[in-house]
C-alpha cells in the first residue's frame, strides 16, 4: 500500500490568513499603545510650556489641589522714599491788598488818574478831588498871618520905645510889663495863624488820594464827578509789590503735617502755567463745617495770576520710607481699609492697612505693611480669608505701582 505525505512549507503557512477570533485579540493592544503615546506628548507639551513660562514662580500643590485653586497676581512692594505731596484747592489773591479811600473832608471828584492794572509808585497821586472852596480859605488863613505879624512888629515897637524912656523915668516897671505881655501875645498870635494855614494846606492835600505804596491797582470804583467822604468806602484797591498768593484748603490733619516754608507748585484754572510758591503762613483757625484749614502759599507777580481766580496746588509734606500700591490693591468695608496678603501655605490673610498719600503713582500704605508681603493686586474682593490660592509673584518697578498685567 502506497501513502502520499503532503510536507507544508513555512512560506505558504506565512501567508495563511490567521483565524478570526485572534485578530480581534490584536486590535486592543494598538489602540492602548496610541493612547500611551498621545498621553507622554501632552506631558512633554506642559513640561515645556512651564519652563518657557516668562520667569513666573509658582507654588507646588497637592495632586488634585492645583485644579480648584485660584490663581492671583501678588506683588511684594518694597518700601521706597517718597516725597510727601498734598493736594489741595485754592483762591489766588493779593498777599497784601491795600484798600485806598478818602482821608480828609471828601467833596466832587474832578480827575481819576488811574486804571486797573496800572503800576503805581508810592505816593503817587490817584484822583483829585476839587478844592476851589478850600483854596480860598487856604488864601484868609494866609493874610491873617500878615495881620497878625503887623500886630507884632507894632508891639514889638512900643515895648523898644517904653525901654529907652523908662531909663529917663518916664515909664514906670508897670507899663514896660503890660507891653511886654503885648507883644508876646502878638508873636503868639501869629504863630497861631501860620499853624491854621499849615492846617489848612495839609487838608487841601488830602484832597489828593494818594497810593500808600507802590503796587499793583487791583480795583477802582470811583468816576469823576462823584461826590465822596469818609463813608464812601474803598475808591482803590492796590496789591503792595504786586504780589499774591494761593488761600490754599486743606484738610485739618494735613495741615499740620505741613511746614511753613514748604514750596508747592500752583496751577491756575484755564491755564497749563505752573508757579512756584512757598508757604508762609498757616492759618490758626479751622472751619467748623468743612473741616479745613488755610495755608497761604506766597508767589511772585506775574500777569496770569489773576486775583479771585481758582487754582490746583501741589504742597510739599516731607518724605516719607513707606510701600506704595496700584488702587486695585487696596479694599475697604466698614472695619476700614485692609489689603489681602498670602500667607503660609499660600493661605489668604486680611492685613488693616493705614492710607496715606494719594497719586496718580498709588496709594501709600502709611501703616500695615513693611513691603515684604506678598499682596494680592486684584480681585481681592472675590477672595476670603483663609482661602488657598495659586499665586503668581510680579516684580516690584521702583515701587512705582504701576498698571500690572491681569490676573490669571
Amino acid at each position: 500500500m502506497n501513502y502520499e505525505t503532503r510536507l507544508d512549507m513555512p512560506a505558504s503557512s506565512a501567508t495563511t490568513p490567521l483565524p478570526h477570533d485572534e485578530a480581534q485579540d490584536f486590535a486592543p493592544a494598538r489602540k492602548k499603545r496610541l493612547l500611551v503615546a498621545i498621553a507622554i506628548a501632552a506631558v512633554l507639551g506642559v513640561i515645556a510650556v512651564i519652563m518657557l513660562s516668562s520667569g513666573e514662580e509658582t507654588t507646588a500643590f497637592a495632586p488634585g489641589e492645583e485644579q480648584t485653586a485660584p490663581r492671583v497676581s501678588v506683588l511684594a512692594p518694597g518700601a521706597a522714599t517718597i516725597e510727601g505731596i498734598i493736594n489741595a484747592t485754592g483762591t489766588i489773591a493779593p498777599r497784601r491788598e491795600m484798600p485806598v479811600g478818602v482821608v480828609g473832608e471828601g467833596g466832587r471828584l474832578i480827575s481819576v488818574q488811574v486804571e486797573p492794572g496800572d503800576w503805581v509808585r508810592a505816593g503817587q497821586v490817584l484822583a483829585v478831588i476839587d478844592r476851589s472852596v478850600q483854596n480860598q480859605q487856604a488864601a484868609s488863613q494866609s493874610a491873617q498871618i500878615s495881620v497878625a505879624q503887623a500886630d507884632a512888629d507894632l508891639a514889638q515897637a512900643n515895648l523898644d520905645r517904653a525901654l529907652q524912656l523908662v531909663e529917663r523915668g518916664f515909664i514906670s516897671k508897670a507899663d514896660i510889663d503890660r507891653l511886654t505881655a503885648t507883644r508876646d501875645a502878638a508873636v503868639a498870635r501869629v504863630q497861631v495863624a501860620r499853624a491854621q494855614l499849615a492846617e489848612r494846606q495839609a487838608r487841601n492835600a488830602q484832597l489828593n488820594i494818594v497810593a500808600p505804596a507802590a503796587g499793583l491797582v487791583l480795583a477802582r470804583n470811583v468816576e469823576p464827578g462823584q461826590v465822596v467822604g469818609g463813608g464812601s468806602g474803598v475808591l482803590f484797591s492796590i496789591a503792595r509789590g504786586g504780589e499774591m498768593e494761593v488761600m490754599a484748603r486743606v484738610g485739618e490733619s494735613e495741615l499740620g503735617v505741613i511746614p511753613v516754608g514748604a514750596m508747592g507748585r500752583v496751577t491756575p484754572v484755564g491755564t497749563d502755567k505752573v508757579f512756584t510758591c512757598e508757604i508762609w503762613q498757616k492759618l490758626p483757625v479751622i472751619d467748623v463745617d468743612t473741616r479745613q484749614g488755610t495755608a497761604r502759599c506766597a508767589m511772585a507777580y506775574d500777569p496770569a495770576l489773576r486775583p479771585g481766580g481758582f487754582a490746583s496746588v501741589e504742597l510739599a509734606s516731607g518724605t516719607v520710607v513707606a510701600p506704595r500700591l496700584p488702587e486695585s490693591a487696596i479694599l475697604s468695608d466698614d472695619r476700614g481699609s485692609y489689603v489681602f496678603i498670602v500667607g503660609e501655605n499660600n493661605k489668604v490673610v486680611r492685613r488693616p492697612i493705614t492710607l496715606g498719600q494719594i497719586s496718580d503713582a498709588g496709594i501709600v500704605v502709611a501703616a500695615g505693611l513693611d513691603g515684604s508681603e506678598k499682596v494680592v493686586l486684584r480681585a481681592g474682593g472675590f477672595l476670603t480669608e483663609g482661602e488657598t490660592v495659586r499665586p503668581v509673584v510680579e516684580g516690584a518697578s521702583d515701587n512705582a505701582a504701576a498698571p500690572a498685567p491681569s490676573a490669571g
